[in-house]
This record gives structure tokens, C-alpha cells and sequence, in this order.
């Protein structure tokens, strides 16, 4: 929702977060509301954010959901309605960071588990805890996720670890050295299992003769 309204025109986001914008103009050394045949056209466009945002937010609503902001005043209003609804007060909010948390600090490979599957558990927690204003660094995040890994993958991890700067590479680029070494290593286990299948095969040939 912010991205979209933020493509549209960042004016309208700003709605969200400061409440509507109503023109205001001193006179008599009192702030008064500004009557709306002396708006100027900055003024009027900022007017309309108000009713651009309700008009993109209740769009994007089912019938259930309109009607919980149907009352609503504000575009500001609304959000702060849908955001407690599905995200919860700000106790709940930071009681689900702390489980989030725990479960990222206990994050490990599960066995049987392929790398696009670690790659999607990982990426689930900590999108969450991102939205519950947890900031973390690449260097922080690469290092816990060549921890968490079995210790099948030990030599890999050693090789990264030494010869790649865990600082500036991005998530998605060590997913992908990872799931690189996972193909190849499943490439080479076919490769066996049919090597040995075919001196089974041969064997047997020269015991039937």
C-alpha cells in the first residue's frame, strides 16, 4: 500500500501519517480554518490526498473489511483501524517480536530440508520481524545463515566464509551460491548411484559368462 501510494504521489502517504492537511490562515493573530474559495492549488491538491487515500485503501478492501472503516474520517484513520485489527495493539505487536526473535535465534536446517526451503522459513521471519521494526545488517544475516546449516554443508561454509565479504553480499546472492552447491551435489550423487549401478550391471555379465 505504501509503495503504491508513494508511486502515485508521496503527498498521499504523507496523509497517512500526519492526518489529513486542512488550510490554515492567521488572521487577527488567531489560526483559523482557511474557507475553501481562498485555497491556493497547492493547497487544494493536498486536500485531495485525503480522499485519494480513502479512495485506494477502501479499493483494496473485501465487504467485511470496508465496513470496519466505513465511518472513518481520515485516510489516517483508517490504517490505524486495519492496523490494529490485523496486526494488534502494541503490546500484542511486541509480544509477536519476541517470538519472532526466539524463533530466528533457534533458526536451523531441518532434516531433509533443501535450500529453497531454509531460503523460505529464514525469509518468513525475518520479513516479520523487519515489520516489527527489527533492523539487521547483510554481514549479520549471512552469518546466521551459514550457522544454521548442517554439518553436511561445513565445507562450503568454510569456503564462503573465507574467500567472500559476508558485509556487502545481499541474502539472495548466498542463497544462490548455496543452492548452486546443492545442484551440483545432487548432480554428482545421480552420477554415483549410476555409476555404481552400471558396475553392478557390467559384474554380472562377466559372472553369467
Amino acid at each position: 500500500m505504501k509503495i503504491f501510494m508513494h508511486s502515485t504521489d508521496k503527498g498521499i502517504w504523507k496523509t497517512i501519517e500526519n492526518g489529513p492537511f486542512i488550510p490554515q490562515v492567521k488572521r487577527d493573530e488567531v489560526l483559523i480554518y482557511k474557507p475553501s474559495s481562498e485555497w491556493t492549488e497547492a493547497e487544494s491538491k493536498k486536500v485531495k490526498f485525503v480522499w485519494i487515500a480513502k479512495k485506494i485503501i477502501t479499493s483494496a478492501l473485501s465487504c467485511d473489511e470496508f465496513f470496519r472503516v466505513s465511518q472513518c474520517s481520515s485516510a489516517k484513520e483508517m490504517c490505524n483501524i486495519l492496523e490494529v485489527t490485523h496486526e494488534g495493539t502494541n503490546d500484542v505487536k511486541r509480544a509477536r517480536k519476541h517470538a519472532f526473535i526466539q524463533e530466528y535465534e533457534l533458526f536451523r536446517m531441518q532434516k531433509g530440508e533443501t535450500i529453497c526451503d531454509v531460503q523460505k522459513r529464514f525469509s518468513h521471519i525475518v520479513n516479520h520481524l523487519m515489520s516489527l521494526g527489527k533492523s539487521f545488517d547483510k554481514k549479520e544475516l549471512n552469518i546466521k545463515i551459514l550457522k544454521c546449516l548442517d554439518r553436511t554443508w561445513q565445507p562450503k561454509v568454510t569456503f564462503i566464509s573465507e574467500s567472500k565479504d559476508l558485509t556487502s553480499m545481499i541474502v539472495a546472492s548466498l542463497f544462490g551460491k548455496l543452492r548452486e552447491h546443492e545442484l551440483e551435489m545432487n548432480r554428482l550423487v545421480v552420477q554415483e548411484s549410476e555409476d555404481k549401478y552400471n558396475k553392478e550391471i557390467a559384474l554380472k555379465a562377466c559372472n553369467h559368462k
